[in-house]
Formats: structure tokens, C-alpha cells, sequence
């Protein structure tokens, strides 16, 4: 799902460009994807690469990430003069896996007084005295707005599951539950876009190596990250119960290989345009 459908369009890179770039919104001008990412019917996570590329060009696809995410940042002025949708970008996936860094390199050119943003974390008491999407609902973006969400009501079948925090009956009512209540978003006028970012251990432990050698970055980590590590494999399976259960025709899942930071934020933009 793209949040629109234009013509192709010229767009001005600015300074150090010295010749317009001509990319078609939906395409960008790239070859077909080998490795499937809209979740269309049932997959397995190992047989998806963390480290795809399409054997793409980085510094070219750098290029074209930049011109789609220039592009977000007009289509959003127009998002926000219709007033009759919000848009929701979705990420999930294991710790370092980027949901920080690809929101803030995608939404890079956006307005931030049309962004509302949500970390959901663990559910304080309030949240927990109500029923489990009661926090997620109220998080919402208004129309015309864009919501950014850190981890959303898919937790409740993820952490939830893997850590035991429910019986085995509630966590699994839930996938019905969260797909009724994305119905109810969608008819509503909510585009919602649903990414996990496909991280593979390797790579993670050596994110959470460089976090801990760069002194700015140390307060990224945790180590409650490695606890949730050694549920890896519980973990993957969760994630892939979850796409499998809960891609459907109008809100379906995005697996984005997440290994190469420069690729992940081509995926995700080119989806979002």
C-alpha cells in the first residue's frame, strides 16, 4: 500500500546536484525485488535474508532514498490539506534493528508539527486497567497528521508470549482482536503501514558492541537487550506467527531486510510513497 499514487515527478535535489533527478514515485527507476517483502500469504523468517540488497548500488540507492523521502515531505503537505486521513507507520523488530534510525531517516524532510510520535513501552497502571488496544487507540494521529509507532499492539503477542506475562488462550484471542481493530482504523480513514525490520543475531550483537565502544551512544544499550536475546529463537517465532496471522489485503506486513541501514531506508521510503 502507498500512501500515494502519483505520475512520475522532477524533483530538486538542491545544492550538489547540479541536474534534476527523475524517479517514478512507486518504482524509483530500480529493478524488481527478488526477495518478497509485502507479506501476501504464509512465510518463514529464515528463509528471508536480513542482509538483502538487491545487489544494489549504495551510494546510488543513498541518492534515491533521499528523492523519496524529499517526496514524503511534499505528500504530507497534501495529507495534511485533505484532512481526511492519517497515515501510521508501523515498525516493530528486535532490539537494533533501526525503528529509531528509519523514522528519523525517512521522516527527515517532514514537517515535525505533523508528526505524533509513540513509544510504547510496558504499560503503566493506568494502561493496564484498561483492555490492551485502549493505549494504542488513544495514540492515534489526528487527521491530516502523521503517527510514528515505536512498537505497537503487536507486543501483547510478542514480549507477551515469549516472557508467559498472559496464558497461552488470552495472547493468542489477540490476533483476531488486533485484526477487527484494524478494520475499524481502516474504515476510519487510517492508512497503516506495518514494517518489521528483519534483523539477524549477528549483526544485532554487533550494534550492541558499537553502542557500548561509542560513548554518545551508550545509553542506547541495555541489558535488558541481552536477556531478550537469549529468547531469540522464541522471538522469531512470535514475529512470525504474528505476520502470518495478521497481514491482510488492507493492512499487510512489510518484512524489510534490516542488516544494511542504507537499504532498509530505501525500503521502507519507497513503500511509504
Amino acid at each position: 500500500m502507498a500512501l500515494f499514487h502519483t505520475k512520475p515527478v522532477v524533483i530538486d535535489l538542491g545544492t550538489g546536484f547540479k541536474n534534476r533527478l527523475a524517479v517514478e514515485s512507486a518504482a524509483c527507476s530500480i529493478r524488481p525485488m527478488t526477495q518478497p517483502f509485502r507479506i501476501r500469504g504464509k512465510i518463514r523468517l529464515k528463509d528471508l535474508k536480513t542482509a538483502f540488497t538487491e545487489e544494489l548500488d549504495k551510494s546510488k540507492t543513498k541518492a534515491r532514498t533521499n528523492v523519496l523521502c524529499r517526496r514524503i515531505g511534499e505528500l504530507q503537505q497534501l495529507l495534511y490539506a485533505n484532512a481526511k486521513n492519517s497515515l501510521v507507520v508501523l515498525f516493530q523488530g528486535m532490539d537494533a534493528s533501526g525503528k529509531d534510525g528509519a523514522s528519523k531517516r525517512v521522516l527527515e524532510f517532514v514537517n515535525p508539527c505533523g508528526v505524533e510520535t509513540t513509544s510504547f513501552k510496558t504499560p503503566s497502571r493506568e494502561e493496564s486497567a484498561h483492555d490492551f488496544l485502549w493505549r494504542v487507540h488513544k495514540a492515534l494521529p489526528r487527521n491530516g497528521n502523521i503517527g510514528i509507532f515505536n512498537r505497537s499492539h503487536y507486543e501483547e503477542v510478542l514480549i507477551v508470549r515469549v516472557l508467559k506475562l498472559q496464558p497461552e488462550a488470552v495472547w493468542k484471542a489477540r490476533y483476531d482482536d488486533i485484526n477487527d481493530f484494524e478494520k475499524i482504523l481502516m474504515r476510519n480513514g487510517v492508512i497503516l503501514l506495518k514494517f518489521f525490520l528483519h534483523i539477524g543475531k549477528k549483526e544485532q550483537a554487533e550494534r550492541f558492541r558499537a553502542r557500548l565502544k561509542t560513548p554518545s551512544k551508550r545509553w542506547k544499550f541495555s541489558t535488558v537487550d541481552l536477556q531478550m536475546r537469549h529468547h531469540w529463537d522464541d522471538f522469531q517465532k512470535a514475529y512470525e506467527d504474528a505476520l502470518n496471522r495478521c497481514s491482510t489485503g488492507g493492512a499487510p506486513w512489510y518484512v524489510v531486510p534490516a542488516d544494511h541501514k542504507w537499504y532498509r531506508d530505501y525500503v521502507i521510503a519507497k513503500t511509504v510513497v
